[in-house]
């Protein structure tokens, strides 16, 4: 059985005991493909020296809306530096977050950073990773202002009025082990709704562990429980699922598989 976790990261302090262990043991477990998405400029720098030392593992360069504090607009020149290695495969982790992001004028810098990292996509024609939280309407009025953009909607949490328009724009939606709990009937929604050629799987590690993890640091040895709830929603099995998401994952981030 083939996983790909489509958004993990690990630079974050939660890994620095035992990175190297977690993440050399992750091809023994089937999990074949990892991408980590930056937050900020530090951690897209990191997140590529990561990328380098492990064949399997991609990164995403971009600013996250929790991180715009003394950012400009000019450091996206930055980003699109780091997104020109061979082994940047998206511009994210980006997006809009109401939930920590409360103020008018702070939410209006976080819009613009969206947008503007948005055009850079378009740009250099690779997919968005985007974060939207307690911003779907937002979130969905910008992306709907940026065709030709092409992304994913990370954790998903949208509603399954939302994800019509995320099905009929032809983005990708995918999901973590949040799936997994007991109050996770919209999540659960959006999953019987949208087709399963435009879902992938993730752990967001180091959170969102799933059950009976969760509470644990994440990581990607965990997907597979992502996969299991999938799976039962659709009504197939485990392997199916695991692998009809890894080559959605090659597919969305113009990958060749590593391994047979």
């Amino acid at each position: 059985m083939r996983l790909f976790d489509s958004h993990a990261h690990y630079y974050d302090d939660a890994f620095d005991p035992d990175r190297a262990e977690v993440l050399s043991s992750l091809p023994a477990h089937g999990v074949t493909g990892v991408v980590c998405p930056g937050c900020d400029l530090e951690s897209s720098r990191q997140s590529l020296a990561l990328a380098e030392q492990y064949p399997f593992l991609y990164f995403a360069a971009g600013l996250h809306p929790e991180n715009l504090e003394g950012a400009t607009l000019a450091d996206l020149e930055e980003v699109k530096a780091l997104c020109g290695h061979p082994k940047c495969v998206a511009v994210g982790e980006i997006g809009l977050d109401y939930y920590w992001v409360k103020t008018p004028e702070d939410r209006a810098n976080s819009r613009d950073f969206f947008a503007a990292q948005l055009d850079l996509a378009r740009e250099l024609d690779l997919p968005a990773i985007v974060h939207d939280r307690d911003a779907h309407k937002d979130t969905l009025d910008i992306v709907r202002a940026h065709p030709g953009t092409r992304g994913v909607f990370h954790c998903c949490a949208l509603s399954a009025e939302d994800a019509k328009v995320v099905d009929k724009l032809g983005w990708y939606v995918s999901f973590t082990g949040n799936v997994t709990f007991k109050n996770a009937r919209r999540a659960l929604e959006v999953m019987a709704y949208m087709p399963l050629e435009r879902i992938m799987i993730e752990t967001d590690a180091p959170y969102m562990a799933p059950e009976p993890f969760r509470g644990k640091r994440n990581d990607s040895n965990y997907v597979y429980r992502v996969a299991e709830t999938l799976a039962q929603i659709k009504g197939l099995s485990t392997e199916e699922v695991a692998e009809a998401t890894y080559q959605n994952a090659l597919r969305f981030f113009d990958l060749k598989p590593l391994f047979q």
